[in-house]
């Protein structure tokens, strides 16, 4: 604050200075009428002049109508005092004065002064900012203790493998005698991989509080900047800090912005994040050793790094930290509802069942929602209802209660996702129906939300291909009751053709081209995703590709078409508990078609419908 102050009087006092200099030399203009010098004195002649006012050589006057006029003296006219005289025009006559001292003095040293001032302002500016201007070169790496940390193993839960790996770490900072008195080595680095959201960033806050060591942080983006060798400095200059506080802790966040493949740069923007590279590698693990220096890096893009980063004696060990799994996620749930007021009703443990695939991330923000969900009702307690709210607007984004939907648009929609509905009930091996909706949400104008009852790590074809007919279930249902095709089905038809595209080019589900993987993916570090796909075939053979994608989509299509057909009064019977409930959840559509069992029969299998 006393900061503040001071540059605000700063420049109080250049704006009082600049404004005196302003009124000082600053002089009134007035509409003053230039006449010519023999024109002067005919009109003093004539009687039209009323008073002057003579400063050496200039003559300021008034007219006998007021207006005034200048004209200069070109020279000494002895007959011009008796001719005023003659006239009686009034004569004011100006002693001559010398330009003042002070005035002299402030014309002198005022943009000197001007000057210095806005030195002094700037050089403050640049003290105060820990002068940043002056320390390109200067690594920007936060120092913490473990005191100030609060973080620790105990706040973490969900990955427990990547703890204990962890923890390891942390035993080596606080007793290395224990593992080096049979010959062992200390690791150099620890390197986090996973998904973004998991607690990468986190576990290491947690080591930092658990280890009770100095802990630096950085942002691998913090090392580059435009200037070439400004990296690399600021690499040597956190290395020299980390050893004066050994034993200690180097963090490094998206380690991929500096560490990615060297020699794949176009043109010589590369030259700088190459040459940073190069000192992290020789800081890590060069002619000098670095004890007592852990390096814990984080990334969500291991495929990218130079593999000589990735060697043992960098970092020597690569954690895992995946998204977890239905305990993991229960335990996570846990930890942020500890201080978050739970209503009775709340089972944790249902809620990680009913959430698969969610990170750490989501689900902080899956409470988060809840309890801002609970304050927004004025409720003292967060109910399992809040809990469902929030999942369902995670999952299938926020209600758009402003938007309007025609009746008709309603009935399109509400077959559409009743179309995907009841193919995926009918079809065996299928994940259960949790929620289907005609409320728009967020760019949908229907959902139908499916959750997995456990985890799944591979995919069967029979699964897959099941997939992509309850994709296809929406546009067949517009086709079976409407005869017309909308647009709706616009996302539904690429999620499908992209499936059918990786079950052919990538996972060898083809029978006609057998388990031969097509499209070799080389990405390349500037190019990208987009760039990086290789044409490793034929023309023929990229013409059989298209054939088998397009067989496929259709079989799902034709099998989906069956099944809607043989089952047609309970799509309506779906369809209209839609258009007037708007949402039903997974009980409510199994009452809907136990209900029309009687009347339509058993629904048809999903083999029947695969044998037409």
């Amino acid at each position: 604050m006393n900061t503040f102050y001071k540059n605000l009087s700063l420049w109080l006092v250049i704006l009082l200075v600049v404004l005196f200099l302003y009124h000082l030399f600053s002089v009134p203009q007035e509409p003053i009428q230039e006449i010519l010098y023999s024109d002067f004195i005919g009109y003093v002649e004539k009687g039209e002049v009323q008073r002057i006012q003579i400063d050496k050589e200039n003559v300021d006057g008034v007219f006998i109508n007021q207006k005034t006029f200048h004209t200069v003296i070109p020279f000494q006219d002895p007959d011009l005092m008796p001719l005023l005289k003659k006239h009686k025009v009034a004569i004011k006559v100006l002693p001559s004065q010398e330009t003042p001292w002070y005035t002299t003095l402030l014309l002198s040293w005022v943009p000197m002064l001007l000057l210095i001032g806005v030195w002094i302002f700037f050089m403050r500016q640049m003290q105060s900012g820990g002068g940043r201007a002056m320390s390109f070169g200067r690594s920007r790496a936060k120092l913490m203790t473990g005191q100030s940390v609060k973080v620790t193993f105990d706040d973490i839960a969900g990955v427990d493998e990547a703890k204990e790996e962890l923890t390891e770490t942390v035993a080596f900072l606080k007793d290395p005698k224990k593992f080096t008195r049979l010959g062992g080595r200390v690791p150099k680095g620890v390197l986090l991989v996973g998904p973004p959201g998991t607690g990468k960033t986190l576990l290491a806050k947690a080591i930092a509080g658990e280890a009770d060591v100095p802990f630096f942080s950085i942002s691998g983006s913090d090392f580059v900047e435009m200037f070439v060798g400004v990296g690399a400095s600021r690499v040597r200059d956190l290395f020299l800090q980390a050893k004066k506080h050994a034993p200690c802790i180097i963090f490094i966040d998206e380690i991929d912005a500096v560490g990615r493949h060297r020699g794949a740069g176009l043109g010589g923007g590369h030259d700088e994040r190459e040459q940073t590279l190069n000192q992290l590698l020789v800081e890590m693990d060069g002619f000098e050793t670095t004890e007592g220096v852990i390096v814990v890096a984080a990334t969500n893009r291991p495929d990218v790094l130079d593999p000589a980063l990735l060697r043992p004696g960098r970092f020597d060990r690569q954690v895992t930290v995946p998204v977890p799994d239905v305990r993991g996620r229960e335990a996570i749930l846990q930890v942020h509802a500890r201080e978050i007021p739970l209503a009775d009703d709340v089972d944790l443990s249902l809620i990680a069942r009913g959430t698969p695939g969610f990170s750490g991330a989501d689900l902080e923000n899956l409470v988060n929602e809840a309890a801002l969900m609970a304050a927004r009702e004025n409720k003292d307690q967060v109910t399992m209802a809040d809990f469902e709210a929030a999942k369902d607007k995670v999952l299938m984004g926020a209600e758009r209660k402003s938007l309007i939907l025609s009746e008709e648009e309603k009935r399109i929609t509400a077959y559409h996702e009743a179309g995907h509905t009841l193919v995926a009930k009918l079809l065996p091996g299928t994940d259960p129906i949790h929620k289907v909706t005609i409320i728009p949400r967020g760019r949908a104008l229907g959902l139908t939300q499916q959750l997995p009852v456990d985890e799944r790590h591979t995919y069967p074809r029979s699964y897959l291909r099941n997939n992509l007919a309850i994709l296809l279930g929406g546009r067949v249902a517009e086709e079976l009751v409407l005869d017309e095709s909308t647009t709706g089905a616009g996302n539904d038809i690429e999620r499908a053709s992209d499936l059918a595209r990786k079950m052919v080019c990538e996972w060898g589900m083809s029978e006609a081209l057998g388990p031969v993987s097509f499209g070799k993916r080389e990405e390349h570090v500037f190019l990208g995703k987009d760039f990086g796909q290789v044409k490793d075939y034929s023309e023929a053979t990229a013409l059989k590709i298209d054939e088998e994608i397009q067989r496929t989509v259709n079989t799902a299509y034709r099998q989906a078409k069956e099944l809607l057909s043989r089952n047609i009064e309970v799509l309506h019977a779906l369809a209209g508990a839609l258009l007037e409930h708007e949402s039903l959840d997974g009980a409510a559509i199994d009452a809907i078609i136990q209900g029309h069992r009687g009347e339509t029969g058993q629904p048809v299998e999903a083999k029947e419908a695969d044998a037409s």
